[in-house]
């Protein structure tokens, strides 16, 4: 079974406000706790205790990448719990052995990230790295990090990690938060279908990031529950302040510019892009973020058309305070057909007039806001009323909107259902 994850980038780059450890991890195979499909609860866990349980996280997507929805839940939680955060990069070529690196954030200062690393000989043996997974995280926690995280919650966004994972760390509660239908992204391994369905039929609680998602998990776990996209309301309405200034790298660029923040990848439609700039070589076309499993020749070239790269999570405000309008040019095929974006809030909190394909859950959850075109050339003639006609009213509709659909209001309800399934297994003994 060939193991490959959903990952979120190819190289691993310590930022100046973390401090990294690196820990040479012996080749030993730890003790594992007994795997178990339904665990006893002990009876000595104290109230406070169950309210400030530690969490371990599994992510497939890395802490220090794009700031999307596990950054955003993950660090409002860890103000009030304990956050081992688990990501795994892209095999490396040049490893013998596998390799572990602890690092904390100063932003961050209750969230311990360990970073796992496997040579790329071994990354084909499913079997190896499940095990070398679990083998990695039960030395770490047997050592550097020894009784911090007893007893965890663990949550989980990548099912690839629920054969190391899944019952084997005394857990009191599993959690998977589906933001994705990641067995539809290209290179996706097909075991991960399996996995999520062993998840599935095991969590305790099944949060999805959007509607569709939602009607298809909810078929194979009760305790499934729909929370979408949040914003921070404050951050990106700076983009509505006359005091900030729109980043330096719209400057030169000539008016008006169409832009996108957020990962480029096989969700874009690129053939669109290439109308839209075509269609008004007087506009210009910002596409700002990392280009992830696209090749970079075969991107669309126009004059008009730039591609930025990667930015700060910081500057974004400032981009789009040079946008005359949010695009969300979104190609609609499998990888984008469970997709609930999270830019389309914070576009609204910038108070920028927004442009999107017709993506089943933004017509559903934003249609009353977002200008929604299900053909190319209704694309090209919605940014061009927008541009022209900026409909006050859907901005003032998005404001409000972004205003009533905090993180901080979802993370709360979030840890709700939490606390309610912990009191179940506390009342039954067990944990499903």
């Amino acid at each position: 079974m060939s193991y490959a994850l959903n990952l979120s980038e190819p190289t691993f780059k310590t930022p100046e406000h973390s401090i990294q450890k690196n820990y040479s991890l012996s080749s030993k195979t730890l003790r594992s706790s007994p795997s178990r499909s339904r665990k006893k609860i002990s009876t000595s866990r104290s109230t406070n205790n169950a309210e400030n349980y530690p969490i371990i996280v599994h992510s497939h997507l890395c802490w220090n990448w794009v700031w999307q929805r596990p950054q955003q839940f993950i660090s409002r939680l860890s103000q009030r719990h304990k956050i081992l955060f688990v990501e795994t990069l892209a095999p490396d070529s040049g490893l013998a052995t596998p390799v572990a690196r602890i690092r904390t954030e100063e932003n961050f200062p209750n969230i311990t990230i360990l970073t796992l690393q496997f040579p790329a000989g071994r990354w084909g043996d499913g079997d190896y790295v499940d095990r070398e997974r679990h083998r990695l995280v039960q030395e770490v926690l047997a050592g550097p990090l020894a009784g911090q995280f007893d007893d965890p919650v663990q949550w989980f966004y990548d099912p690839m990690a629920v054969p190391a994972f899944l019952g084997k760390m005394n857990e009191r509660l599993n959690v998977y938060d589906c933001m994705d239908e990641l067995s539809r992204f290209r290179c996706a391994p097909p075991e991960i279908v399996n996995r999520e369905a062993l998840l599935l039929a095991a969590a305790d609680v099944v949060f999805t990031g959007g509607y569709k998602l939602f009607e298809s998990k909810s078929r194979f776990n009760d305790n499934c529950h729909f929370y979408g996209c949040g914003v921070d309301n404050k951050h990106f309405g700076r983009a509505r302040d006359s005091r900030t200034k729109a980043a330096a790298a719209l400057a030169e660029l000539p008016r008006p510019v169409l832009g996108y923040f957020g990962v480029v990848d096989e969700r874009m439609d690129y053939d669109l892009l290439a109308k839209l700039a075509d269609a008004n070589r007087d506009w210009s076309v910002a596409m700002v973020g990392p280009i992830l499993k696209v090749d970079e020749n075969v991107l669309p070239r126009r004059s008009n058309l730039h591609w930025l790269g990667q930015q700060n999570y910081a500057d974004l405000p400032a981009f789009c305070k040079g946008f005359e309008a949010c695009l969300m040019p979104f190609a609609l095929n499998e990888s984008t057909e469970f997709i609930n974006p999270t830019k389309a809030l914070e576009y609204m909190a910038t108070g920028r007039m927004i442009v999107s394909t017709a993506v089943p859950d933004v017509v559903r959850n934003f249609g009353s806001v977002v200008k929604v075109a299900r053909t190319t050339e209704e694309f090209i003639s919605l940014c061009r009323q927008t541009i022209e006609q900026p409909d006050q009213l859907a901005i003032e509709r998005g404001i409000s909107m972004a205003g009533e659909n905090s993180w901080d209001a979802i993370v709360a309800k979030l840890e709700s259902h939490v606390a309610d399934a912990m009191l179940k297994t506390r009342r039954t003994g067990v944990s499903a």
